[in-house]
C-alpha cells in the first residue's frame, strides 16, 4: 500500500465504490428473466432510485460498517491494514480461495440442478453479474461480517460475558451469520421464480442455497478474523466472479 494510506481510507475509499457502482448498476439491464415478470417495472424514474441507492450505501452500509470496524479493533482483531499482516495474506490469498469456492459454487449447482425442479440457478447478465459481484463483495461483507460479528462478539463477549469466551461466540456468530446471509438470498430466489410463499420453495432449493452462500459466508468469516476485512471482501468478490461473471457468461 501507498505511504500515508490508512485503514480509514481504505475503508471509505471502499464504500465510494460501492455507492457509486451501486448506483451505475440501477442503468444496467437485470435480464428478460427478471423484466418479463409481471408486476417487475420500475417503481420510480432509474435516476431518482440510483440516487436513493447511493443514499443508502453512504448512509446505511458506510454507518454500519463504521460502527462495526470500530468495535473489530476494541476486540484486537487485525485491521483492515495491519502491519503484521502481508499483501499476499490479504489481497492474493483470499483471491484464490474465492476463485476455488466460486468452482465449489459451479460444481453444487451442476449436481443439484440435476434434482431440482429450478434447474441451473439464474444469474444476472454481463455487465450487471461483474457490478452485482462488486456490491455483493463489499456491501454483503460490511452487514453480515463486518458489522453483525463484531456487534455480537462485543456484546456477548466483552459486555455481557466480560471478556470471555471471545473465540466461541465468534463461532457462534459466525454461523449465525452464515444462515443469515442465506436467507437473505431466499426473496430474490423466489421473486426469479415465481414462488409466493417459502411453503413453495423446493427443499432441495432450500438446502443448496444455505450449502452455497454458508460457504462463502464461512470462508469469508474466519479469514476475516485472521487477515482483515479485505480477505473478507477479497474472498466474496472472487468467488461471484467465478459464479456469477464467468459460468453466468457460459452458461
Amino acid at each position: 500500500m501507498k505511504a500515508g494510506l490508512t485503514s480509514n481510507n481504505v475503508y471509505w475509499l471502499m464504500v465510494v465504490v460501492l455507492t457509486v457502482v451501486s448506483a451505475v448498476s440501477v442503468f444496467l439491464p437485470m435480464g428478460s428473466m427478471v423484466e418479463n415478470l409481471p408486476g417487475a417495472e420500475m417503481p420510480s424514474s432509474k435516476t431518482l432510485m440510483a440516487l436513493g441507492t447511493a443514499g443508502l450505501m453512504v448512509v446505511v452500509y458506510g454507518g454500519l460498517g463504521w460502527l462495526g470496524l470500530f468495535l473489530w479493533r476494541r476486540l484486537g482483531y487485525p485491521d483492515i491494514l495491519d502491519a503484521v499482516i502481508s499483501q499476499r495474506q490479504r489481497l492474493i490469498r483470499p483471491a484464490i480461495i474465492g476463485a476455488l469456492c466460486g468452482l465449489a459454487l459451479v460444481v453444487l449447482d451442476l449436481v443439484f440442478s440435476r434434482w431440482s425442479p429450478a434447474g441451473k440457478l439464474a444469474h444476472p447478465p454481463f455487465p450487471t453479474s461483474l457490478t452485482a459481484s462488486v456490491t455483493a463483495g463489499i456491501g454483503e461483507e460490511i452487514f453480515f461480517r463486518l458489522f453483525f460479528i463484531s456487534f455480537w462478539v462485543w456484546l456477548v463477549s466483552e459486555v455481557l460475558l466480560q471478556g470471555k469466551g471471545q473465540d466461541t461466540v465468534f463461532v457462534i456468530a459466525a454461523l449465525v451469520s452464515a444462515v443469515m446471509f442465506a436467507v437473505a438470498h431466499l426473496p430474490s430466489l423466489m421473486f426469479l421464480y415465481g414462488w409466493q410463499t417459502i411453503v413453495q420453495v423446493p427443499l432441495i432449493v432450500l438446502v443448496e442455497l444455505l450449502l452455497m452462500n454458508g460457504l462463502i459466508a464461512l470462508a469469508a468469516a474466519f479469514n476475516m478474523r485472521q487477515y482483515g476485512f479485505l480477505a473478507a471482501v477479497g474472498i466474496h468478490f472472487w468467488a461471484d466472479i467465478v459464479w456469477h461473471v464467468i459460468y453466468g457468461l457460459l452458461g
